[in-house]
């Protein structure tokens, strides 16, 4: 099995080394890995810098695969914080280094971090969240060089009244965009974790997803501690059955490996 998103040290909000994460993942009976740390450019608080250096990361990983051969494998990644005046700079990221998976999300929308709850203040729920999907949609129709969206309906996490509207006319127009170009999604596990009564995203959108032809999906606990390694693996492969998922995939240099969930 495969944990396709996870944080270590090199992640600004992770504390815990590499070796820890793999030593825990070998533990849980994974067999890949992926290391998806952050780069947040301009992260609207000055006291968290979310970058790494990249050298170190791929280094450390290099030798990681060395000391855990036949044991586990172990993915070069990165989740990227998108916003839209920083889609030239992400460019210029993927120009200067290679890495096999890329997640692409939104963790900050018109410059206001989803973390601290700004883009709720002074407007309705209705209006922050057509704002979100906008800025995703915006990203998606303008930056390319990524592998899934992360945690799609991420927004959802930071309010307690949830909208009435489901913005899935924003979400198809998001998937018409990226299902044509090769792009996939993932199920992020961590939603539970935080309070949801769902991962990301819910079910009404991975189901949105898969009539409109999507077929790239990973699965990713978003852990930043061992203990939540594979959160709810079990579940989830048992809920893209029951969509109609036959596969999640894995990925090398950016290309995508797909694995039959029957034989997971």
């Amino acid at each position: 099995m495969f944990d396709y998103h996870m944080h270590s040290a090199f992640s600004a909000d992770c504390e815990i080394p590499m070796e820890e994460m793999a030593k825990a993942s070998i533990a849980k009976g994974l067999n890949e890995i992926c290391f998806t740390d952050h780069i947040d450019y301009e992260y609207p608080d000055e006291t968290i810098q979310f970058d790494f250096d990249k050298i170190a990361h791929a280094n450390k990983i290099q030798q990681l695969n060395q000391q855990f051969n036949g044991q586990l494998v172990i993915k070069k990644g990165v989740e990227i914080g998108l916003q839209p005046h920083l889609l030239d700079r992400y460019e210029k990221l993927m120009d200067e280094h290679s890495f096999d998976f890329v997640i692409c999300s939104l963790h900050t929308v018109e410059n206001k971090s989803l973390h601290y709850k700004e883009l709720f203040a002074d407007r309705s729920v209705e209006d922050a969240f057509e704002t979100y999907y906008k800025e995703l949609l915006y990203c998606v129709q303008n930056y390319k060089r990524y592998s899934v969206l992360g945690h799609a309906d991420l927004i959802k996490r930071y309010t307690d009244q949830p909208p009435a509207h489901l913005f899935h006319d924003y979400l198809e127009k998001i998937f018409q965009t990226i299902i044509p170009e090769g792009k996939g999604i993932e199920l992020n596990t961590s939603g539970t974790r935080y309070g949801l009564p769902h991962n990301m995203p819910s079910e009404d959108i991975l189901r949105l997803y898969k009539q409109c032809g999507g077929e790239i999906i990973t699965l990713g606990s978003d852990a930043h501690r061992p203990a939540d390694i594979a959160h709810e693996f079990k579940e989830s492969l048992e809920l893209f059955q029951s969509i109609g998922f036959r596969y999640v995939a894995t990925f090398s240099n950016g290309e995508p490996k797909f694995h039959a969930i029957s034989s997971l």
